[in-house]
């Protein structure tokens, strides 16, 4: 990384109180927005309770690669370099990350937690670590999509005897070698995390399977999938969902006999939902050939034993719950009446909410055309809407 003279670093406080856009989040959404800002000459100021960018991608398991292709998940200013290859890792991706904050020389404050955010006239105040009060000009929020571990309170629970762990702690196969692991989720987390322990040395694994996965190839024929997400998001809903079926009987073998069979609802009905279908990353083969083995649902634990929906009842030496995450932002700004039910944002990317006019959101959609390619969007978008925003903020007091 290049030093903090260089790079428009640093990690005091006080050279940022003067009303800068503030971006809380130093992950992809955040440096993507903050770069988007710099570009059109608005001081962003990115705030990231972590010691470094990318916090939640050096978190994620070791087998991680993108979903999306290396081409279509750069962000704003800087495409991934073409030796991370297609498929990016986690490891490169990190890199990439550091790697763009510092060609854009991006503002960033690392240790700093916003706890939560107000409306004062027409900025900003952020409360901060340490007591610290911040007053901005504006806010984009980008803590993340995948911010805080889920971990239903299954009946039992709390009295369970043996090792049970959210998919956000799993980084490896290697301390559950000879072991029997349930797999609690069939999303791409949980069937990733499946195949991986499969495939190094688990001596059972078995995947509890809640809601049937659509599963897609991740490439067919050097066709990616997610160009498919990109073509068809603006077609109907039930036609996308009739050709995706017919694609499934071509391109994906039937699992039924395994104990997988094809769901009942439709890909794109089910993905507008925010359920993104499986990329096989091995899954459809590791079914197919019994290393990893589909089971009904998780309904309880009972001292160390699970208990399934269908009445089985199973003692496997690990239970791994990837089971989900929550944005995390009732407490950030949950008083100001911009989220929905679910917790989630109203608005995002370059509209605000008419409740909090100053205050942007993005990161926390999950759409088939892939998350990096919607935050690239996002943040050109959100740049633009403040750059408008603040010229008829400087027009008024002039």
């Amino acid at each position: 990384m290049a030093d903090e003279k260089d790079s428009g670093r640093y990690t005091g406080i006080d050279r940022t109180n003067d009303r800068p856009v503030y971006v809380i989040g130093g992950g992809p959404g955040g440096l993507a927005a903050a770069a988007a800002l710099r570009e059109r000459g608005i001081r962003a100021v990115v705030l990231e309770k972590s010691p470094s960018v990318a916090a939640s991608w050096r978190r994620h398991y070791d087998r991680l690669r993108l979903h999306t292709t290396r081409r279509l998940s750069g962000l704003p200013g800087l495409p991934i370099p073409r030796s991370f290859g297609r498929w990016v890792s986690r490891d490169d991706m990190v890199r990439y990350l550091e790697k763009y904050a510092d060609v854009h020389e991006l503002e960033i404050i690392t240790g700093v937690e916003v706890s939560r955010i107000e409306p004062v006239g027409d900025d900003w105040l952020l409360h901060a670590t340490g007591g610290r009060q911040l007053t901005g000009r504006a806010v984009v929020v980008a803590t993340g999509h995948n911010h805080t571990p889920e971990l239903p309170d299954w009946p039992g629970r709390a009295a369970y005897t043996r090792e049970l762990l959210h998919a956000s702690e799993y980084r490896n196969a290697a301390p559950y070698a000879g072991k029997d692991v349930l797999v609690v989720g069939a999303g791409n987390t949980g069937a990733e995390i499946a195949v991986d322990l499969a495939e190094g040395g688990a001596a059972r694994v078995r995947l509890a399977v809640r809601t049937l996965p659509h599963i897609v190839r991740r490439s067919t024929v050097g066709w990616p999938a997610q160009r498919s997400g990109i073509l068809v998001r603006r077609l109907p809903v039930r036609l996308v969902d009739r050709a995706c079926a017919l694609l499934a009987k071509v391109t994906v073998p039937d699992l039924t006999a395994h104990g997988l069979p094809r769901p009942d609802t439709g890909l794109y009905s089910r993905a507008k939902d925010g359920a993104i279908p499986v990329q096989d990353a091995g899954l459809i083969d590791a079914v197919r050939c019994g290393k990893v083995e589909p089971v009904a649902a998780l309904w309880s634990l009972d001292d160390d034993k699970v208990v399934l929906t269908d009445g089985t009842r199973i003692a496997p030496d690990a239970v791994i719950a990837a089971t989900g995450y929550r944005s995390g932002l009732e407490g950030l700004v949950g008083h100001l009446g911009v989220l929905d039910a679910r917790g989630r944002p109203v608005t995002r990317g370059g509209r605000t909410p008419a409740e909090a006019p100053g205050l942007y959101f993005t990161g926390y959609t999950n759409p088939v055309s892939g998350m990096l390619r919607e935050i690239a969007i996002d943040a050109r978008r959100t740049a633009r809407a403040l750059a408008h925003r603040i010229a008829r903020q400087d027009a008024r007091k002039h």
